[in-house]
């Protein structure tokens, strides 16, 4: 009923940039809540940035400075600009988000499927 299509992944060298875009589609009523996280093999997902319907931000330590969310709520879209690329940022980076569809109006979670981002040395 929701899905949640991640896009702007690859490859970048350290000190580059890249933009991720997460898009919603289906029956949405409204989104709430939306993050970005990441996975790296063997480690547990960590929480990246996640921001309100309306525009509060929140970062972890490690990409404070570098990495800006943002969101467009008529376009249901969320977007990560990730600037200053370290080699520590390779992961895979998945959207999530609560949404509320037109059938049941209460929100429930969902998530991408992930997009990989690598960055060089």
């Amino acid at each position: 009923q929701v899905q949640l299509v991640e896009s702007g992944g690859g490859l970048v060298q350290a000190g580059g940039s890249l933009r991720l875009s997460c898009s919603a589609s289906g029956n949405i009523l409204s989104i709430n809540n939306m993050g970005w996280y990441r996975q790296v093999p063997g480690k547990q997902r960590e929480l990246v940035a996640t921001i309100t319907s309306g525009g509060s931000t929140n970062y972890a330590d490690s990409v404070k400075g570098r990495f800006t969310i943002s969101r467009d709520n008529a376009k249901n879209t969320m977007y990560l600009q990730m600037d200053s690329l370290k080699p520590e940022d390779t992961a895979v980076y998945s959207c999530n988000a609560w949404v509320a569809i037109i059938s049941l109006p209460v929100s429930r979670n969902y998530w991408g499927q992930g997009t990989q981002v690598t960055v060089s040395s």
